[in-house]
């Protein structure tokens, strides 16, 4: 299985794991919010919508177009910290450990 399938997998659980924890919102943030030039737009996002509105959003398009995906990232320790209080976060971690692990195999 290459790269783009299994990232697409990930980024399918995770989706798929926000909604059973009611952290998936139908509503955009206003485009302000998502603009934010903050690390994982701490001053403008949750956690959980950084992950829906930009981080899901964006790799998604990577591999739907093919495009280079980026390389040595880590979110994992971001999600832990940030979502330490809400319902579904050892799941969603599960995920994001996942990707972080794929995405260090470079």
């Amino acid at each position: 299985m290459d790269k783009y399938h299994q990232t697409q997998q990930l980024l399918e659980q995770l989706e798929a794991i926000m909604r059973e924890a009611c952290l998936w919102e139908n509503t955009s943030p206003e485009p302000a919010a998502l603009a934010s030039t903050e690390p994982f737009a701490v001053d403008t996002l949750t956690c959980a919508q950084w992950l829906q509105w930009i981080f899901i959003a964006r790799m998604t398009q990577l591999v739907l177009m093919q495009a280079p995906l980026p390389a040595q990232f880590a979110i994992s320790p971001y999600v832990e910290e940030a979502m330490k209080e809400l319902p579904g976060r050892a799941s969603v971690l599960a995920v994001t450990l996942k990707l972080d692990d794929l995405f260090r195999a470079e």
